[in-house]
Parts: C-alpha cells; structure tokens; sequence
C-alpha cells in the first residue's frame, strides 16, 4: 500500500479570523478517513514534523504542534485547558442532552477550580493501595481468558483477550457485575464514538441512548451503594470528602462513565497494538520498560485538543483565545529530536519519557491502572502462548484519533 504524503500550502491568513497567526502560514491537507493514513499516521506525522513542526491542519480548522518539545509544553501550559470557553457554547441539540449532561460532570471536560476538586476527590478513592490490590484480579482473569482459547483454529485475539481483560477489571474496580460486561462494552464503545472523525447522526443516536441507559444503571446502583456499602470503587467514591465537599450523583456518574470509557478503552487498544509489536519484535521478558516503549512506539491515542483562554504564542505561530490546537500524541512519541531512531521498538530504550498518557493537570488518573494491566496481561499471554502468532496481516480501524486495531487474527 502507498503513502500518500500530505499536501502543504502557503497562505496568507493576515485578512481572516482563521488568523492564528499574521503573515504566512503552512496549512497542511490530510483526511483522517483516507485509508493510507489510517494503516500509517506516521509517514505523515515525519513530514507534518520536519515541515512545522507547528502547522494548520485544515481538515479539522485548528493548528496543530506535532513535536514532543511543543506537545509537551502546551499539555502543562495552564492558559489553555479542555473546557469550553463561554462565549463558544452552544445549545445542547435535543438528540444529544443525555450525552452532554454525562459530560458536562466529568472532570476531563472542566478547568479549575472545578477540576481540581473532582480530580482530588478521585484520588481520594482511586488509591495506590486500591490499584496494587486488583493485581491478583488480573492475574485471574487472564488466566480464565486463555484457557478459553481455541487450540486448533485461528481466534481474534481483541475480543477474546485485549477487549475482555480491561472491561473485567472495570467491573470489579466499580464493583458492578462482571456478567454485565457486555452492556458495559456497548455503553463505552457508542459513546467513544463521539470523539471519532467521521461522526454522524446515527452514531449521535447511539451515544445519547448509551449515556442514558449507563446513567439510569448508575443511578440505581448509587443508591444502593449509599444504603449498602461494599469494598468497592464506587463505595469509595461516595465517601470520599475533601475540604467539606463530596462528590454529587451527577458527578459520580460523570466519574464512573469517564473510567469506564477512557480507562477501558485506552488500555483495550493499548494491549492489541502491543501485542502486534510484540509479536513482530521478540523480547525476552515483559518488564515495565517494554510496556513504556509500546506506549511510545504505538499509543491508543493520537491526538488531544486543547482551548486557549488568553493569547499564547507556539513557535512562530499565534493562538487567540478560543482558537483550538490539536495535540498529536502519537507524533511527539516519534520524534527524532527526543528518540534514537524513533521508528525503532527498543525495549532496551532508556530516554525521555512518552506522552501517551498526556500531562499537566489532566493527566490520565487511571494511568497506573493502565500500566499494571499490561504488564500482568502480556506476561500472563506470552508466558502461556509461546508459540503465539499472528494468523492474518491486522489492519488498523477508521477511528481516528484513537489508533486501535479492527482485529488481530491469532493462532497458538
């Protein structure tokens, strides 16, 4: 398959708003639907990067910093946040109130002060202890998946391992039960979907009844969390109290739907692309450096956006506050200013550490969750199945910015 490098303009943009900067601008032309790059974003992120490394990316209207020097800096640069400013919101359309009134109680979506007291009261809940303790949850529940693997066909490892191994865990972090899975799976995959490109009505329809149905089983099992407590997450949640403050059920149930839907699916795509690179490049033992290379060298994640709340310059270009930047994860992690041949899996690398899990103040709270179900879920794999191979070529999904696997045809 050919790559089709990305097509760069000059243009003026000194007469427009789209103005984030006077005088000339490169602006870049780059579908995330087109087939080439979906199986490969990092041919275009290389040129995006040796050509900025800061451009306008006209397909989504906003610059975008694709070096991990910019990355970095704008992820913990506090005039830009994830929120909404107010003079550019817009009224909730009808079909999508149940969605957004999930979002508009997670904290990945507020500023402070707002964020900071939810954060703080998450981390009141979602301990060190509480993570180390799920460990032998994992260790059981890889162990159950793979011996129910076919011994003499070839099987779709997503479904079958990578996608059932994080949802399982969610399921007993909150507490609720785990044959509830597949409710969970359609909740979590409907509403992701929003952040998809290529998002039409029908995925709308979808997100909006997954919010209501996912908030009315919360709501449910809030209350009888609150008259029957468990060594639960959710139990927690409940009792957690900072400065006075507790959380409310609407916020509750933006904190169990954010952990259910970043959480799970990050670490399901997480563990699919690490195991196709795995299965390319042998390594002798899964240790948490391998983990952090697979993060760098293939994350889940490829791109967040960021408002800006006052004037901010990045590099020689302009952002006014409201105009949005796309940070590219994905590029930061292969660039060659930061990582020895960064289109290499080393699992010996030992250098600046990756931005898969983002920065600044809305870095992943589940990360050390993440970490750990890796590193426990690849071992248990490749120390069961050594003979453990790949069937069929994988094809990467159209799911921009997520960069996930469609499938991943194994036999042991």
């Amino acid at each position: 398959m050919s790559i089709h490098a990305p097509k760069f303009t000059n243009v003026s943009l000194a007469n427009t708003r789209a103005t984030l900067s006077f005088g000339a601008m490169i602006t870049l032309d780059q579908s995330p639907l087109d087939p080439a790059f979906v199986q490969d974003p990092y041919s275009f992120y290389d040129t995006a990067r040796a050509t900025g490394p800061v451009l306008y990316w006209s397909d989504y209207g906003m610059l975008a910093a694709f070096d991990h020097a910019t990355v970095h800096s704008l992820l913990r640069d506090k005039r830009l946040g994830r929120e909404i400013p107010d003079d550019l919101r817009m009224p909730v359309p009808d079909h999508l109130t149940d969605f957004y009134a999930v979002e508009q109680h997670s904290m990945l979506e507020h500023e402070p002060p707002r964020h900071t007291e939810l954060r703080g009261l998450v981390l009141r809940a979602f301990t060190s202890r509480r993570i180390a303790g799920l460990q032998g949850d994992i260790e059981e529940i890889c162990a159950d998946l793979i011996a129910k693997f076919p011994r003499d066909a070839d099987f779709d490892l997503i479904p079958a391992y990578c996608t059932e191994v994080p949802v399982r865990v969610i399921a007993r972090l909150l507490g609720v039960p785990e044959d509830m899975g597949p409710d969970l799976l359609r909740w979590s995959g409907a509403m992701v979907a929003m952040y998809q490109a290529g998002r039409d009505r029908a995925i709308e329809d979808a997100a909006n009844t997954a919010a209501r149905e996912f908030s009315d089983f919360l709501r449910g099992y809030i209350d009888a969390r609150r008259n029957d407590p468990r060594d639960d997450l959710i139990t927690q949640l409940i009792a957690a109290e900072e400065d006075g403050q507790k959380l409310s059920t609407d916020s509750l149930i933006g904190t169990c739907v954010l952990l259910l839907n970043a959480g799970h699916e990050a670490t399901v795509h997480s563990l699919g692309n690490a195991v196709h690179c795995l299965l390319q490049n042998t390594v002798p033992a899964i240790t948490p450096q391998v983990v952090e290379e697979v993060l760098r060298y293939d994350p889940p994640l490829h791109m967040f956006t960021r408002y800006a709340y006052e004037q901010v310059q990045v590099g020689d270009q302009t952002l006014y506050p409201g105009d949005q930047v796309a940070l590219m994860l994905g590029a930061a992690g292969r660039d060659p200013a930061v990582y020895a041949t960064p289109e290499r899996f080393d699992p010996d690398r030992k250098t600046t550490p990756h931005l898969a899990f983002g920065g600044g103040m809305h870095f992943c709270v589940g990360a050390p969750l993440a970490r750990l179900e890796m590193q426990v879920a690849l071992s248990a794999l490749f120390d069961a199945c050594p003979d453990l191979h790949e069937a069929q070529a994988p094809r990467y999904a159209d799911s921009f910015h997520f960069h996930k696997l469609e499938r991943l045809m194994v036999r042991l």
